[in-house]
């Protein structure tokens, strides 16, 4: 890649993470620490870079960019078209890719996702994989279970998890399907004082 080149991709990179920041500005997660939400796409975007992921250590900017931004659309007053207008119809249709059916109740967005997992994109599925291992990884993580939350949902989540990535299948990106294979045989989380295991019973195959 030529200098140049490398400097219009970082460029473009931290103009995407900056709209991303803007966009998630007012948000919050929903654990103890109230963390800035803008954190997890930037992490979803991280994980798809680093180490261990199949694409590291140069994924294409393109994959980078719907990852900061792939719950732009579904969680704030942004849309596809700004998207779009903004960083093209590539990325546009990655995040929409990634995006629930705000039309569809709870339940059949979940199963939605499951369905339509083995259908997705190239590009879209190291999206979802990065973004699942994401947000597992912080409900796994010390204070990280949403206010609320009962131990039952915790584990249904991590059962719903596995369902969507196991649909998304290996091929994508063995290195993330690693590292969420070791997440769901290994991971544990915090509950009324207790340690709990995330996926009870299930050992890795």
């Amino acid at each position: 890649m030529s200098s140049s080149s490398s400097s219009s991709d970082t460029l473009l990179l931290l103009e995407t993470a900056h709209f991303a920041a803007i966009a998630h500005a007012k948000q919050v997660r929903k654990n103890h620490a109230r963390t800035p939400y803008i954190n997890h796409p930037l992490d979803v975007a991280r994980r798809i870079a680093a180490p261990g992921s199949t694409l590291s250590p140069s994924p294409p900017v393109h994959i980078l960019q719907a990852a900061m931004l792939h719950d732009v659309v579904e969680d704030t007053e942004y849309t596809a078209d700004d998207i779009e207008a903004r960083f093209g119809k590539r990325v546009r249709d990655i995040v929409m890719e990634c995006s629930d059916d705000p039309s569809l109740n709870k339940a059949a967005r979940k199963q939605a996702q499951i369905d339509h997992a083995p259908h997705k994109s190239w590009d879209a599925k190291h999206v979802k994989l990065a973004d699942k291992l994401s947000n597992l990884t912080d409900l796994s993580s010390p204070g990280g279970v949403p206010i609320g939350w009962t131990r039952e949902r915790v584990e249904e989540y991590f059962q719903w998890g596995k369902r969507v990535t196991d649909a998304i299948g290996k091929d994508a990106n063995p290195g993330l399907s690693e590292q969420l294979e070791e997440l769901y045989t290994k991971a544990t989380f915090e509950f009324g004082g207790k340690t709990w295991k995330a996926l009870p019973g299930y050992e890795e195959k």
